[in-house]
């Protein structure tokens, strides 16, 4: 059998990676990056799901509307409930109650988040200037 493995290492300030349970509430959860996210990938794991890709590109406001779906042919899709998630200062909220792919009651789902602008340097420690 032939595998492929992506793997990845989180950076602060740059990408984080981890899990989350959803709630099926518009005011889901919370999930803290330590960064304002630029690109978001979300897979339910408990259950079949889309992968689902938002980013701040397409939706450069708070709300998140737009979605790519990574596994499927869609070019993009909008919720008609509400938005997918708030994109915030220190990580993303959760708000679609309706969508399965991002927030079933107790829906157990991974995510990997990158920065919209990276607080790191390759000398060790934060980034002060822009």
């Amino acid at each position: 059998a032939t595998y492929v493995n992506y793997l990845w290492a989180e950076i602060p300030g740059f990408s984080k990676f981890g899990t989350y349970t959803g709630n099926a509430s518009g005011d889901g959860p919370m999930i803290v990056t330590g960064f304002r996210p630029k690109w978001i990938i979300v897979k339910r794991t408990d259950t079949t799901g889309n992968w689902v890709i938002v980013d701040t590109t397409r939706d450069p406001y708070n709300y998140v509307n737009s979605a790519l779906y990574a596994d499927l042919a869609y070019t993009e899709a909008q919720v008609s409930t509400g938005p997918y998630c708030d994109c915030l200062s220190n990580g993303f909220k959760v708000r679609t109650s309706a969508y399965g792919n991002w927030n079933a009651n107790g829906g157990t789902y991974i995510f990997a988040a990158y920065a919209e602008s990276p607080q790191f340097n390759l000398y060790g420690g934060q980034a002060n200037a822009r």
